[in-house]
C-alpha cells in the first residue's frame, strides 16, 4: 500500500473515531453584539488580477466591496499556500505554527508540516465567544488529526486537504501516489464531480449561512477558494468570454495594468514597471500558433477568477437575503503572488492533454502570464520579492469602514487574527489545555479600518531558503538561487528596480543581523540542510 493510500485509510478510520480535544478556552468575552466575520482567500492569484487592482478581468463583486470599503496597497502574505494559511489562522509566523514549508515533516518543530499544539486558530477562539464557525475550500495546514478543521474549531467544514485538485474530477494531479482527499464535517467523502469545484466551495458556504440564519449568534466563515491555482480549468462558457482578448500579449497587459493602477491610486505616478521576466519572450517574437495557445491559457485563468467573483457575489446576495449584510466584516486576499509553475514540464505532474480547460487537461499559465499577474512587481509565488508576497487586500464593514479608502500602510496576514479577536471582544489566552500558547505576532487593524495609517514597522519572511525583512520602508531580500542580498527603499521604489546594497552596506549588515535574530527565534534552519 502506498504512503498516500495509507493516509486515506487512516483518515477514513479517524473520521469515524475523530480525535476530540477539550473545547474550553479561557477568554474574556463581553455580551455586546459582534459582527459576522468572513475571510475569503484566493489561491495563487497575483497582485494585479482584480479589476480594482488594475486588471482587465471583470470582477464586479470584489470591485464593489473595494469601492464601498478599503483597499490596502502594502499588504503581505507569506509567499506560499501552506505558510500563509498557517499564519492567517493563528496570527503567528508560519514557522511558529509548525509550517515553515509545506506538509512534509522535515525533522524540526518549525517544519513539522502541520499546525502545532502550541497555537490556536481564529475558529477555536471565536467558537468560545459564541460564534458559529464554517470553513469551505482548501485547508492545507496538515493531515494530522489534531490539525484537521473539525478539530480546530469549525462546526461545519468542507475541506480539500491537499495543495490542488482538478476542478472537474477527483483524480490525482501527481504521479508519485499522492491522492486528493476531501473531508466534510470530519468525514472523508468522494466529492460530487458534477460540481465545478469553485461552485462546490461556494454552495457549501451558502448552505451553511442559510442553515444558521435564525441563530442569534454571529458566524465566522473561512472561505478558501482553490481558484485560480493550476490546473487551469473552467466552464467553457466562461472561457469563451475571454478568447482572443489576450492576443495583445503579456507586454501590453502589463503596461495596461500599471496605468490603471496609477489611475486607481494604488501606486504613485512615477513607479517603474519591472523588466519582463528574463525567460519570457517579448510578445512580438512569439509565433502565431503559440500566441493562440497563450491566449487560451490566459483566457482559462481569467475565467477562473471571473467564476470565483460570481461565487462571492452569491455570498453577498445571501447576506442580504438573510439580513446579515449590515453587520458583517468581509476580508479578501490571496495566499501568495501569481505562480510561475510550469506543470507541463514537471515530471511529477500527470500529463493530460485533452480539451483545454476541462478535467482532461492539466496545464498552468506559466511564468509568461504569472509575470503579468504580479504587475508591476518581479518574481512569483515562493519568492520573497514583492511579486511573491504582495496581495490585494480588501476589507468591507458597513458603518465602520468608510467607502472608497485606499490605505498605503504596511500590513501582514499575522494581523488578521488580532483584528478578529478585537472585533469579537476576545482576549487571546496564555495557554490551551495546559499547553502554553505562542502569542500572536501581529496587531489589530481596526484603527486602519477607521482611517489610521499606522502599519507594521517590521516584518519577516523565509521560505525554502528565500528570505526578506522589511523595516518601515527598507527591504532586504535574498533569493537562494541568486545567492545575494538586495536592498531597496520601497518608499520610492516599491517595484524593487534599484538595488542599493552596494551603496548602503551598513544598512544591509544591520537588516541581515535583525533577520538572523528572527530566524533563530522562530526556528528557521539552513534550507540546504533540510531540503
Amino acid at each position: 500500500m502506498s504512503t498516500s493510500s495509507r493516509l486515506v485509510a487512516l483518515l477514513l478510520l479517524l473520521s469515524c473515531t475523530a480525535v476530540k480535544f477539550p473545547e474550553k478556552i479561557i477568554t474574556e468575552v463581553t455580551t455586546d453584539d459582534k459582527p459576522n466575520i468572513i475571510i475569503i482567500l484566493a489561491d495563487d492569484m497575483g497582485f494585479s488580477d482584480l479589476g480594482c487592482y488594475g486588471s482587465e478581468i471583470p470582477t464586479p463583486n470584489l470591485d464593489k466591496l473595494a469601492n464601498q470599503g478599503l483597499r490596502m496597497t502594502n499588504f503581505y502574505n507569506a509567499g506560499r499556500c501552506c505558510p500563509s494559511r498557517a499564519s492567517i489562522l493563528t496570527g503567528l509566523y508560519p514557522h511558529q505554527a509548525g509550517i515553515g514549508d509545506m506538509l512534509q515533516n522535515k525533522g524540526s518543530y518549525a517544519y513539522q508540516g502541520f499546525l502545532s499544539d502550541s497555537c490556536v486558530t481564529i475558529a477555536q477562539l471565536l467558537k468560545q465567544a459564541g460564534y458559529h464557525t464554517i470553513t469551505s475550500g482548501k485547508w492545507h495546514v496538515g493531515t494530522s488529526p489534531s490539525a484537521l478543521a473539525h478539530n480546530r474549531g469549525f462546526d461545519k467544514s468542507f475541506c480539500m486537504l491537499n495543495n490542488g485538485s482538478s476542478y472537474f474530477k477527483n483524480g490525482p494531479l501527481y504521479n508519485d501516489g499522492r491522492t486528493v482527499t476531501f473531508m466534510q464535517n470530519g468525514r472523508v467523502i468522494n466529492r460530487d464531480t458534477n460540481y465545478y469545484l469553485t461552485q462546490n466551495i461556494t454552495d457549501f458556504a451558502l448552505n451553511a449561512i442559510e442553515e444558521q440564519k435564525n441563530n442569534k449568534n454571529p458566524f465566522f466563515l473561512y472561505l478558501t477558494y482553490t481558484a485560480p491555482h493550476w490546473p487551469i480549468q473552467a466552464p467553457e462558457e466562461d472561457i469563451q468570454l475571454f478568447r482572443g482578448k489576450y492576443l495583445i500579449g503579456w507586454d501590453s497587459i502589463r503596461e495596461y495594468r500599471l496605468k490603471k493602477q496609477i489611475k486607481e491610486k494604488i501606486f504613485y505616478k512615477n513607479i517603474k514597471l519591472t523588466s519582463r521576466y528574463y525567460k519570457v519572450l517579448q510578445w512580438d517574437n512569439v509565433n502565431e500558433n503559440d500566441r493562440n495557445l497563450w491566449d487560451l491559457r490566459m483566457s482559462i485563468y481569467a475565467a477562473m477568477i471571473y467564476r470565483m467573483d460570481k461565487g462571492i457575489g452569491e455570498i453577498l446576495q445571501k447576506l442580504q437575503d438573510t439580513g446579515e449584510d449590515k453587520n458583517t466584516l468581509i476580508i479578501f486576499l490571496s495566499d501568495n503572488g501569481g505562480s510561475g509553475d510550469e506543470v507541463q514540464k514537471d515530471n511529477l505532474v500527470i500529463q493530460r492533454n485533452g480539451t483545454p480547460g476541462t478535467g482532461d487537461y492539466i496545464d498552468s499559465y506559466q511564468k509568461n502570464w504569472g509575470n503579468a499577474s504580479n504587475t508591476p512587481f518581479s518574481m512569483f509565488k515562493k519568492n520573497m520579492h514583492e511579486g511573491g508576497i504582495s496581495t490585494p487586500f480588501i476589507a468591507y464593514y458597513p458603518g465602520v469602514i468608510k467607502p472608497g479608502q485606499i490605505n498605503h500602510s504596511t500590513g501582514h496576514i499575522i494581523n488578521i487574527l488580532p483584528t478578529c479577536l478585537e472585533l469579537a471582544k476576545i482576549k487571546y489566552p496564555q495557554s490551551l489545555n495546559g499547553t502554553p500558547l505562542k502569542q500572536p505576532e501581529g496587531k489589530s487593524m481596526t484603527n486602519i479600518f477607521k482611517g489610521a495609517t499606522s502599519g507594521n514597522d517590521t516584518l519577516y519572511w523565509e521560505h525554502e531558503g528565500n528570505k526578506a525583512i522589511r523595516v518601515v520602508d527598507w527591504k532586504l531580500v535574498y533569493e537562494m538561487d541568486q545567492n545575494e542580498w538586495e536592498l531597496y527603499d520601497l518608499k520610492t521604489d516599491r517595484s524593487e528596480t534599484n538595488n542599493l546594497s552596494d551603496k548602503y552596506p551598513e544598512k544591509v549588515k544591520q537588516l541581515k543581523a535583525a533577520h538572523d535574530k528572527w530566524c533563530s527565534k522562530v526556528g528557521v534552519v539552513d534550507w540546504t540542510l533540510i531540503k
